[in-house]
């Protein structure tokens, strides 16, 4: 049976921690984590119907996310998977 990864409340616990064997975890309570390196410089405003303000807020809480972030994740995924399509940003095909 897979251990689970323990909860760490110091620097120095989750150090020793990895001073161990870890092929035995079970490393499924983990969610993948996007690190956002890129300098934002540029600003929007838009308007939007209040329930759709209201879903995006209620949708970007129960992710733990603010809302300011899970529009400009939507955002992006909407463009990934453009270019996976083969669409340019304007909506063309290339």
């Amino acid at each position: 049976m897979k251990r689970k990864v323990p909860e760490f409340h110091s620097d120095e616990e989750a150090a020793a921690f990895l001073d161990q064997d870890l092929s035995d975890l079970d490393f499924s309570q983990f969610k993948p984590a996007q690190f956002e390196f890129e300098k934002k410089a540029a600003q929007i405003n838009m308007r939007l119907p209040k329930s759709l303000l209201d879903a995006v807020k209620r949708r970007s809480a129960a992710r733990g996310i603010p809302y300011t972030r899970f529009i400009r994740e939507a955002l992006e995924k909407a463009l990934t998977e453009d270019r996976r399509r083969g669409r340019s940003a304007t909506g063309s095909r290339r």
